[in-house]
């Protein structure tokens, strides 16, 4: 007779995270949605998602492992960066799978949004009574990664109802992160971000192409111009607290940006609590946001831009070609 033999663990899979509502997910990952794919990295901390656009803008996503109510990242050996799982995936495709349920409601505000995107109203901002997380309903979200090449997997049950959407992996190409130099920042402002979407607001009529960001030690200490076929328009900010919660500018900066890029991030300021402006020596903008959630856990947002060519920095590299 044969002995009976013991039965096989299943094998866990590499990444498990388990959230009780996708509404935060998608909304974060909806900032970032301005390209196909989005470069996926998840880290013992949190899940970071990095959409790249031509080298000329960024944005990056992070999920913080607090958003979850279960979260187990198994991964072989010391658990460094190189072991750390990374992949494409096709964001379209993950937003259309986080929002199955409720996508009607989803879909109607993303109809208003679009109609009045730069509209500040508090109306805009109130949550939505009828959601199934304030009704009470249940419901889960489990994001999962097998292994290595393993598709995504979203599993969402709600009332009984459980449905899988598996996503194809691509490999990882880890572009470069547009450099912020810390240690060479002109100017630091924070402020409500909803007062940057109220900035834009004013300009986005004028059609314009590019939009001039100013930080200056004194009047006006930041402002917002830009011109178009339709004409011109800026606008310009105090330095009281009642406006800009943090400010410090070591020198005066000035640059110009492409205006739809810096519009790509309009949907981070709808939802965002606060904006930091970051400016380095180089040129670089950085707009970092926090998304506040239920429960005081927070979700960032991190915008970087490379500005126009001026004729200044033209000039100056023609001279170091001379040379």
């Amino acid at each position: 007779m044969a002995s009976p033999t013991g039965s096989v663990a299943p094998q866990q899979p590499l990444f498990r995270a388990v959230a009780s509502s996708t509404r935060q997910i998608y909304q974060v990952l909806k900032c970032i949605s301005f390209t196909a794919k989005v470069q996926v990295q998840i880290t013992h901390d949190g899940i970071k998602f990095a959409a790249d656009h031509s080298r000329v803008m960024q944005g990056v996503a992070f999920l913080d492992k607090a958003l979850f109510t279960a979260y187990t990242l198994n991964v072989p050996g010391d658990g460094d960066s190189d072991s750390l799982p990374q992949f494409q995936v096709n964001l379209a495709a993950l937003l259309e799978a986080l929002q199955i349920f409720g996508a009607t409601d989803v879909a109607a505000r993303a109809a208003k949004a679009e109609a009045e995107s730069y509209r500040s109203n508090l109306r805009n901002y109130r949550p939505d009574a009828f959601n199934h997380q304030n009704l009470g309903m249940p419901g889960t979200c489990c994001i999962m990664y097998e292994e290595d090449g393993a598709p995504l997997s979203i599993v969402l049950e709600e009332t009984g109802v459980k449905t899988q959407c598996n996503m194809m992996t691509y490999t990882s190409e880890s572009p470069d992160d547009i450099p912020l130099d810390r240690d060479d920042l002109s100017f630091k402002i924070i402020m409500k971000a909803r007062w940057l979407l109220d900035a834009l607001s004013e300009l986005a009529p004028m059609a314009p192409v590019r939009i001039t960001i100013a930080a200056s030690p004194n009047a006006p200490y930041l402002s917002l111009s830009s011109g178009g076929g339709l004409g011109s328009a800026s606008v310009d900010f105090s330095s009281g607290r009642d406006l800009l919660e943090t400010f410090s500018v070591r020198d005066r900066w000035v640059q110009s940006f492409k205006f739809d890029f810096i519009k790509s991030a309009t949907e981070a300021m709808r939802i965002a609590n606060k904006v930091s402006f970051r400016g380095d020596g180089q040129g670089v903008l950085s707009l970092q946001f926090m998304v506040e959630a239920e429960g005081g856990t927070a979700s960032f947002l991190d915008f970087r831009f490379v500005p126009y060519v001026t004729q200044e920095d033209e000039e100056s590299e023609s001279d170091n070609d001379d040379e």
